[in-house]
């Protein structure tokens, strides 16, 4: 009997990629962090964060979205979602460096609307999102192409949601359209289509399909979606000729969790629930939801709640039970709306011993996972970003 050989099997750059051991610049994935992070159960940890970010002062500005850790959040100068966050970052000019604890994406937009010297530092490279993963460059420069070549380009305005790359928001500045926040969908498809005959929605179908739909009428016939792994996205010319809306084939991993069954469980098991959703989530949990809205929405909403009031919140786990906490004192009732417990991953990423390690390397006076934009990239993007700003 022969004995088997080991075989000789390298490593695949896409391995290598996923383990977190390479990088890819056109990808919101990242490396690894250089240098020992502090042990997770280092009973020091708040202790050494407070010092360094004492030791850096005014020198350091650190930024918490709604979605982090609530030992991140406590060291955060200012909380917010991704675009009011950047907008910050934005409105303090002295502040030498910006500590984003969020995903990628969110770091980028702060690089492309803060000063030249000002630096952007991510205290994870891998924290990345896997809704702007969904689209790359190469994709949607494809999908334009399909766009052209069935006669449609010209009269098609694109449209961005904020949580996509710093290339995509590159390629909607460049070809004459604007970014979106989940606030602000409504009046950007408005003025894209003021400005065309079709929008292409990207990437994340949901938020496009719930608003026009939604809040502008729409059917849902109007729509098709653009699948970038199927040769032609999956449609015929006809059946883009055919559309208003073209939507990209992106999603959120944390909303999409969310079922028509999530909500008819939680209507049966808390009677007389408020159900609130994100437009993320999908159509028909939207359709059944009492409230849909913003991150920023769903926390006023529930500030403007009467006490006593019972609700399931369609969003990321740690907000939601920031909330509960933060409103059981008033009697407010918030569970989340489906039994399966879901974090954002890539959020999560950001942890004390991440934000721990980066402070700590700034206050030594080494700059560490800095975000930085290709210029013309960066040139693009915030051109798409101030048409945003624009809106009426």
């Amino acid at each position: 009997m022969t004995t088997a050989q080991p075989l000789d099997v390298q490593p695949t750059p896409l391995a290598l990629l996923l383990l977190g051991r390479e990088s890819d610049p056109r990808s919101e994935r990242g490396v690894e962090c250089p240098g020992d992070l502090p042990a997770a159960s280092d009973p020091d940890l708040v202790e050494r964060a407070r010092a360094a970010k004492a030791k850096l002062g005014d020198k350091v500005f650190v930024l918490g979205h709604h979605y982090q850790r609530d030992e991140v959040i406590e060291f955060a100068d200012v909380t917010g979602d991704s675009f009011k966050l950047a907008r910050d970052a934005a409105a303090r000019p002295d502040a030498e460096y910006i500590v984003f604890c969020g995903v990628h994406f969110m770091a980028e937009s702060a690089d492309i609307l803060t000063g030249d010297d000002q630096q952007v530092v991510l205290p994870d490279l891998a924290a990345g999102c896997s809704m702007a993963d969904m689209a790359t460059a190469e994709q949607v420069a494809e999908c334009w192409d399909v766009l052209t070549e069935a006669g449609i380009a010209e009269v098609t305005v694109p449209v961005s949601y904020m949580n996509s790359s710093a290339d995509i928001k590159a390629f909607t500045g460049e070809h004459g359209g604007t970014i979106c926040t989940s606030s602000n969908a409504e009046r950007a498809l408005t003025w894209a289509f003021e400005q065309g005959e079709k929008v292409l929605f990207l990437p994340d179908q949901h938020l496009g399909r719930n608003t026009a739909v939604r809040d502008m009428g729409m059917s849902l016939e109007d729509c098709v979606v653009y699948n970038p792994h199927r040769p032609n996205g999956g449609l015929t010319a006809e059946e883009l000729r055919a559309a208003k809306m073209i939507l990209w084939r992106g999603h959120c991993s944390v909303h999409g969790r969310f079922s028509l069954d999530s909500v008819n469980d939680v209507r049966e098991r808390i009677p007389g629930v408020n159900v609130l959703v994100h437009p993320e989530c999908k159509h028909e949990v939207v359709a059944a939801a009492d409230y849909v809205g913003s991150t920023e929405y769903i926390i006023k909403t529930l500030e403007a709640a009467p006490a006593g009031s019972k609700w399931a919140i369609g969003t990321e786990l740690n907000l939601v039970r920031r909330l509960a906490n933060r409103f059981a004192s008033e009697g407010k009732e918030i569970v989340f709306l489906d039994k399966t417990v879901c974090f954002c991953s890539t959020m999560n990423r950001i942890d004390l011993p991440h934000l721990v390690w980066a402070l700590e390397s700034l206050a030594e006076g080494k700059l560490v996972n800095r975000i930085q934009v290709d210029p013309e990239v960066a040139r693009y993007s915030k051109l798409a970003l101030e048409r945003m700003l624009a809106l009426p």
